[in-house]
């Protein structure tokens, strides 16, 4: 490895825990924060989309254009991602008229073609390594469908009979699915990575609406904005506070000798 790709091993956080406790929060941010300008503000989807994008778009740039891990910066991508992914995915649910069902296949389709176009201009999508500013654009792109992905299937569960509370029910019991195969098969952690991180987002995309929405539709009715504002506090105290170290994302799974 070369210099310049000792420098870039280091650009994305260990997966552990922690790292899964700020993205949840993330996610949820993203419901809460999104809903707040498109709807709250009135802008509608397609303007805050456009707004959330050039967000993401700055802050990506920055961030591929580091040279070494930077927990603030990192997340702060992280959450512009749920930020676009939730208007886009109700723009594409409801400005397109698509319904839920027509939207998750349109983004789980985006999905599949990001993950396509990864495999096949670097020849793999493992995210054990990223270590170039070109795999480090297909990360984030593939970050970006994923988060939009699970935005459409949170919306679509809770509106599909069990709610808010239970799409939270129901997403957190597939998490702990997931983490099970994690540690109990030899199923590619690769794909259990991407699997996880796409069920974070419907996950705090309950969370968010359990949070915000009328409590006659299930909700706390809490308000956009305060939750926004607690979430973000929560987050930026987790990223200063709770230990975090540049490390790899998990790779394929190895047999056991």
């Amino acid at each position: 490895m070369n210099v310049m790709q000792a420098l870039r091993a280091g650009k994305v956080p260990e997966v552990t825990l922690t790292f899964w406790i700020i993205k949840i929060a993330a996610t949820t941010l993203g419901e809460t924060g999104g809903d707040a300008l498109s709807m709250t503000l009135n802008l509608g989807y397609a303007v805050s989309t456009a707004i959330f994008a050039v967000l993401f778009i700055a802050l990506a740039a920055g961030q591929i254009a580091a040279r070494s891990f930077h927990p603030t910066l990192y997340w702060a991508v992280i959450v512009a991602t749920t930020l676009v992914g939730t208007t886009i995915a109700d723009f594409c649910d409801r400005s397109l008229g698509v319904g839920y069902i027509g939207g998750s296949l349109i983004l789980f389709a985006l999905v599949l073609l990001v993950l396509g176009l990864w495999r096949l201009s670097v020849g793999s999508v493992s995210v054990n390594a990223i270590n170039t500013p070109k795999v480090e654009t297909f990360y984030w792109a593939t970050i970006l469908a994923s988060n939009t992905l699970g935005t459409a299937l949170g919306d679509f569960l809770a509106d599909a009979g069990p709610g808010y509370e239970g799409g939270t029910l129901v997403f957190g019991a597939a998490l702990a699915l997931v983490a099970g195969a994690y540690y109990r098969t030899r199923i590619s952690h690769t794909l259990l990575f991407w699997t996880a991180f796409i069920l974070t987002r419907p996950l705090g995309a309950t969370l968010g609406d359990t949070l915000t929405k009328p409590v006659a539709d299930g909700g706390l009715h809490l308000g956009r904005f305060v939750s926004s504002g607690v979430i973000g506090v929560f987050i930026v105290a987790c990223v200063l506070i709770l230990p975090q170290r540049a490390g790899a994302h998990p790779g394929e799974a190895t047999p056991a000798t």
